[in-house]
């Protein structure tokens, strides 16, 4: 899988028109759609669910990128893939038995990843790592868009790859929060393979000319 990917987040859209936004970054350079799951349990936020799924899944022609911000996961994931899920992040801190709950995402034919808050060491990480595609570093506190970047982030960017030589493993670096003009090419710089782009693309005068420059 290339990297230096952009992966917009539905969760800034303009609901109102969910399709039209869609449809825009189809024909722009948006490689992944990122969709943000909210449930009010894990995060204080309440974000949305399987009927703004569908619509991403008759309308969007890329790769759907779903991050469960959610307690009990499990419970959900047979029904995301179902609703066209390419790859499914959980979080570290809701799983119970991650070992599990990660391959049950690969054995329904999706990709599966591993979410970190911001105070959640690397290291936890270090016997799951070999059997995950993608880690997602948040690099803000889960549950609200337009928060301030954590600088932190730079240090775990390089602790995640540190860990992923060491374990031969082929697990991408997503980053999720706060990415913007002024820290891109920074963070792909440090590591970073996919960076989540919310506020940043959809408040733009061109959200497509912002996925553009935001990939240099």
């Amino acid at each position: 899988m290339k990297t230096k990917l952009i992966a917009p987040s539905l969760l800034s859209a303009d609901f109102g028109n969910l399709q039209r936004d869609i449809e825009m970054l189809n024909e722009s350079q948006a490689d992944w759609f990122h969709i943000d799951v909210m449930d009010g349990r894990f995060v204080p936020n309440i974000s949305f669910g399987f009927p703004v799924m569908k619509t991403v899944q008759q309308h969007a022609k890329k790769f759907v990128d779903v991050h469960l911000m959610i307690v009990e996961p499990d419970k959900y994931i047979d029904e995301f893939i179902n609703h066209g899920a390419d790859l499914i992040s959980v979080h570290y801190e809701a799983c119970t038995h991650l070992h599990r709950t990660i391959h049950h995402i690969q054995n329904r034919g999706a990709k599966a990843g591993v979410v970190l808050n911001p105070s959640t060491p690397v290291l936890m990480l270090e016997d799951i790592i070999a059997d995950v595609d993608l880690v997602l570093l948040m690099s803000v506190n889960p549950g609200f868009g337009g928060q301030k970047f954590i600088e932190n982030t730079y240090k775990k960017i390089a602790e995640t790859k540190d860990l992923i030589l060491s374990n031969n493993s082929t697990a991408l670096i997503e980053i999720d929060g706060g990415v913007n003009l002024d820290n891109a090419s920074k963070l792909f710089d440090a590591g970073a393979d996919v960076l989540v782009a919310g506020n940043a693309v959809f408040s733009a005068e061109s959200p497509e000319r912002m996925i553009e420059l935001l990939k240099i």
